[in-house]
């Protein structure tokens, strides 16, 4: 393999499928430009199905439109919607406490909240990613101000209803992950040291409780002193969104003249899930796994979802990036051509967003609450940064 041809070909491959595929599709199907905001409920054609709009995708959108503006091509139809989100968020997706509904109406009537803060990040990371685009500082400061409530709803015991009875104690990997790229994302417009410490703070919590090298994996829910839970909700092992973590932890690294005790937590983790979720009989990575190999009990549990394969796309440029080590960009080979053999509609263009484990369509539709614009353009542009800085990397050599 002649890596920077690989490379620089990969390169071209996400820019092009980004502003010439990805992009285009939701600014004609999901912005609306009516009311602002988007709509991500839209069937294999891009039609809609459903005008409620997911909260969290409003601020996942806004994120993607100011970031790839950024990053890959200054778009002024990108900035525009991410504003016009921004601003349909700001008018219609908080209640009087400041905490965010999860689903509202086409005009932004509340329909529903739910007892988490994913909300609150995405739209923290969009405001922060549209002050860097513009020069904003009003919407950094609303991005910090955004940041330090989900904090004091996560810190605020009974403000976020419980998910189980009092006698259960765990915690979980997911919000403990997300501000860690969240804390990233801010930083980059404002200097807190409250956000450098929210990293620190998650990145210890990983290390001290969820990493379990008895199983090696990283458990997506434990004790509160990070002991193993024999029940099958607390043996699943998400290999998607332990890599997802990876790469949040290796972009910390990186800022930190790539530390060598993070490097080695996200190398580790990465090593682990890989071998936990490629498929090694039909490729991809699978949802679920039991980390005593019993049956996983999620009923999605050996289906091919969009994401995971997006997460393990970026990791494994980023692992490669960080060691030179050729094994990396074999599993960005291998995570590719299956990935890009089995999302893609050449047809209506983005991608499927539900396989079944042999690769086959299991439903067509290119959205609904929960997959819409952010992971699949998330990777194009990530990966496009990557592999310019890899070039680059190449070039000094």
């Amino acid at each position: 393999m002649n890596v920077k041809e690989y490379i620089q070909s990969w390169a071209d491959s996400y820019k092009k499928d980004l502003t010439e595929n990805i992009m285009p599709f939701w600014m004609e199907h999901g912005w609306d430009r009516e009311n602002g905001g988007v709509y991500t409920c839209v069937n294999r054609d891009g039609s809609l199905m459903d005008s409620t709009k997911s909260v969290w995708f409003q601020g996942r959108f806004a994120f993607i439109c100011a970031f790839a503006y950024n990053n890959v091509e200054k778009n002024q139809m990108w900035l525009d919607a991410a504003k016009s989100t921004l601003e349909f968020i700001e008018k219609h997706c908080f209640d009087e406490k400041g905490h965010m509904y999860f689903s509202v109406t086409a005009d932004g009537q509340p329909l529903r909240k739910r007892r988490y803060v994913f909300s609150e990040t995405f739209a923290s990371i969009a405001m922060s990613e549209y002050a860097l685009a513009t020069g904003d500082q009003h919407w950094a400061q609303r991005a910090l101000q955004i940041f330090e409530d989900t904090q004091r709803f996560l810190n605020t015991p009974g403000f976020l209803p419980e998910k189980f009875e009092p006698n259960v104690q765990l915690q979980s990997h997911s919000i403990i992950m997300i501000l860690i790229n969240v804390g990233s994302c801010i930083r980059k417009v404002v200097n807190d040291p409250k956000l450098t410490a929210q990293i620190d703070e998650s990145i210890a919590k990983l290390k001290k409780y969820f990493i379990h090298p008895e199983f090696k994996c990283l458990l997506e829910t434990v004790g509160m002193n990070g002991e193993f839970v024999n029940t099958n909700m607390t043996r699943t092992i998400n290999p998607g969104h332990c890599i997802e973590t990876v790469w949040f932890i290796m972009e910390e690294a990186k800022l930190r003249g790539w530390d060598k005790n993070m490097l080695d937590m996200a190398l580790t983790i990465f090593d682990w899930s890989w071998d936990w979720g490629w498929d090694k009989e039909y490729g991809g990575i699978i949802n679920f796994r039991d980390c005593l190999n019993l049956p996983s009990q999620d009923y999605s549990q050996d289906m091919k979802f969009w994401w995971p394969q997006c997460e393990t796309i970026i990791a494994s440029l980023y692992a490669y990036l960080a060691t030179g080590d050729e094994k990396y960009l074999y599993r960005h080979e291998r995570i590719s051509e299956w990935t890009y053999a089995h999302f893609p509609d050449p047809e209506y263009g983005e991608w499927y967003g539900y396989l079944h484990r042999d690769g086959t369509v299991a439903q067509p539709a290119k959205g609904n609450l929960f997959k819409g614009p952010f992971h699949i353009p998330r990777m194009m542009i990530k990966s496009y940064m990557l592999c310019q800085e890899i070039l680059k990397k190449l070039e000094e050599k």
